[in-house]
């Protein structure tokens, strides 16, 4: 009976001690799960505020964010603009007699030119929401069907509006409701080292995602002089990319990160084994070269080259340079100036000696046709003279006017 008496007490307070631990333990346990809960809220919290994360937001939203950036940007803005352009073009081609060495049939058959419908590809961009379309005018040359596809397949027959050869550029135009255009950049702002992206329609594919092939390098040079070519296209101030160009892009947007059109890809140096692939050389018309002329396409269908500058000039000879007091005789010495001409205006006399064109030095009479030549010039466009007069150098800038005579055609 004592045992069960004095047992009894025990039992309780044994019991009372098993409740009190048990109480504790589980408020430590939720006091330590709360910190826990309490620390990885600290945790995200500081970790959002350190990636710079709005409230709601979380880590993978920012990574989808991420892959938003200044190139997918300005793509985005471009390429509804662009457009793929398929051309069936008449070509020449030389066909040779197969019994030209036979000394019988050679004289009932002979060779000739024959001439072939072909088709070729390649790239355009929009410029204005009433449908002109800016391009390589190799594109389009000798075109007798020009088919335009834009961003989600739909097709139209498009027109040639003027195209100018020695510049490498054609303008054409589309007939519909307003269509989005490309803004046009400044190529004159151009930096070497900053993004380059080029769209287009590259082997024709285009045609097949109804949607621009983007390619992505860097400006890897600019004001590049090929001066004229071969072929009397001229080729100067172009930028050069590392941006892949490949057959099919020509007439396609060089695009900056601004989303602004810098220049028109044109052509490529590439390798030994192949024709169109690019090695990572490619060349675009700058912008501003192609805004000179556009005006002059859209207008009058051609860009008219046929300048004035009224100076007569004589090639320099020993005795002359003495007479001067100069101590060579290159350069060319001016010998008569036309009257309200764009050379008198300027304030160029006669006895000046030309020493320098553009830039160019200029060593006898033939230099200034080869400068003048190899460059690009039309009405409005300005010649850097540097001339000798008076036991010193002066420069002078002469603005070209189209000729008095050109003036009276284009009133008639």
């Amino acid at each position: 009976m004592r045992y069960l008496l004095s047992k009894k007490p025990f039992h309780r307070t044994l019991l009372l001690g098993v409740a009190v631990l048990t109480a504790w333990l589980s408020i430590s346990v939720y006091a330590g799960t709360d910190n826990q809960a309490n620390a990885k809220d600290r945790w995200m919290r500081s970790s959002r505020d350190s990636l710079g994360l709005g409230a709601g937001r979380t880590i993978g939203d920012e990574l989808d964010h991420s892959r938003s950036n200044a190139i997918t940007r300005a793509v985005a803005e471009v390429s509804p603009a662009v457009v793929g352009i398929n051309v069936t073009q008449v070509q020449s081609f030389y066909q040779r007699n197969p019994f030209s060495d036979d000394p019988f049939f050679r004289h009932f058959f002979q060779d000739g030119i024959i001439k072939k419908q072909v088709k070729s590809l390649g790239s355009g961009f929009l410029i204005s929401a009433e449908g002109y379309i800016l391009t390589n005018q190799h594109v389009v040359d000798q075109a007798t069907e020009i088919v335009v596809t834009c961003v989600g397949g739909k097709q139209y027959i498009a027109r040639e509006i003027g195209e100018d050869y020695t510049s490498d550029i054609a303008v054409l135009k589309i007939e519909g409701e307003p269509f989005p255009y490309a803004r046009l950049g400044d190529s004159d702002d151009v930096l070497i080292g900053e993004w380059a992206i080029a769209l287009g329609n590259p082997f024709g594919l285009f045609d097949v995602s109804t949607r621009p092939t983007v390619t992505v390098g860097v400006i890897s040079g600019k004001d590049q002089d090929f001066g004229r070519q071969s072929n009397d296209r001229i080729f100067e101030d172009m930028l050069q990319t590392d941006a892949a160009i490949n057959g099919g892009n020509s007439g396609g947007p060089l695009v900056n990160a601004n989303g602004e059109v810098i220049g028109v890809n044109t052509w490529i140096i590439s390798g030994s084994d192949t024709k169109s692939a690019s090695i990572g050389l490619g060349f675009a018309l700058p912008i501003n070269r192609v805004k000179r002329i556009l005006n002059d396409l859209i207008n009058y269908g051609r860009v008219n080259r046929s300048f004035w500058t009224g100076i007569h000039y004589d090639q320099m000879n020993s005795t002359i340079a003495r007479y001067l007091g100069l101590s060579s005789s290159r350069g060319v010495i001016v010998t008569d100036i036309d009257r309200n001409s764009p050379a008198q205006k300027a304030g160029l006399e006669v006895g000046d000696v030309i020493v320098q064109l553009n830039g160019k030095d200029v060593n006898a009479f033939t230099d200034v046709e080869a400068i003048i030549g190899n460059l690009d010039l039309k009405e409005g466009d300005r010649l850097q003279l540097r001339v000798f007069r008076n036991s010193g150098f002066r420069s002078i800038q002469i603005v070209l006017e189209a000729h008095p005579k050109t003036l009276q055609r284009r009133k008639t």
